[in-house]
């Protein structure tokens, strides 16, 4: 059965997959949109895969400025340039990225230096119709990031002229969720959903969304009652997705989530 077609399955899930095992995969769950690594867009292959299945590409993960903030701004813009253009040439709608850590900067000088590092690339994908946008994180990755807050996540964005990827998962519980959620869903790009089970330890500690305490279906009616309209990305790693199984699990979330769209009229 076609999983909904509003739903991606991030191939983190499947991490260290060759293409032709990804190919495999998204034809067993029936997706129509993928949520790819940067590699794999630019893997000579993945041309050639797109013309021969119904895809579209939903998002691309990048990493900006190898991690560093502190590294050669120009390397880190030559870095994004091509996966930019490679997402305009495979109809890609947007590219979402991990900030690059600050290191001993605070965070407002590493902000404005992001904002700085990045403005070449804003105007190149504006031109080539693909939108950057900019997630939130655990600040246990703050080695590669910036935006550890939904809040924090949003300032960055609007001052950097980006968009937001929203990761429920690394958000649900902060105190502002439901006023930043608003703030945020005008230039939401994209939308990722994960559970999580209350005692869990483990980084990263997903579930599939239904197993867990997240408020997932309520959150998602807001966004859509709101005028969301892009997709919702399937990021499940972990402990749990791995004992269960990568691709039954991501077989059942496709079920619960698409099952709690459809209820939604999505």
């Amino acid at each position: 059965m076609p999983a909904h077609q509003r739903l991606s399955v991030h191939n983190v899930t499947f991490y260290g997959a060759a293409l032709a095992e990804l190919e495999s995969h998204w034809a067993e769950l029936g997706v129509s949109r993928l949520s790819i690594l940067d590699n794999q867009l630019l893997d000579p292959e993945f041309p050639k895969m797109l013309q021969r299945n119904p895809y579209t590409v939903e998002a691309v993960y990048h990493l900006f400025a190898g991690g560093r903030l502190n590294s050669d701004p120009q390397a880190a813009q030559d870095a994004l340039m091509p996966v930019i253009d490679a997402a305009a040439g495979a109809g890609a709608r947007m590219i979402y990225l991990l900030t690059g850590g600050r290191g001993t900067l605070t965070w407002n000088r590493a902000a404005d230096r992001f904002r700085t590092m990045i403005a070449p690339c804003v105007a190149h994908a504006q031109q080539a119709g693909v939108t950057l946008a900019v997630e939130n994180a655990s600040g246990l990755y703050a080695d590669l990031h910036l935006a550890h807050t939904l809040r924090d996540t949003v300032t960055l964005a609007e001052m950097s002229g980006l968009g937001v990827c929203i990761d429920v998962f690394h958000c649900w519980a902060e105190g502002d969720f439901e006023a930043m959620v608003q703030r945020a869903l005008p230039r939401t790009e994209l939308i990722q959903l994960s559970d999580y089970v209350l005692g869990d330890r483990a980084l990263p500690g997903r579930a599939v969304p239904g197993d867990g305490t997240i408020p997932i279906e309520g959150f998602v009616a807001n966004a859509l009652a709101n005028g969301y309209s892009h997709g919702f990305d399937l990021e499940l790693i972990g402990p749990r997705i791995e004992q269960e199984g990568r691709l039954e699990s991501a077989r059942r979330a496709c079920a619960v989530v698409g099952a709690m769209l459809n209820r939604l009229g999505a």
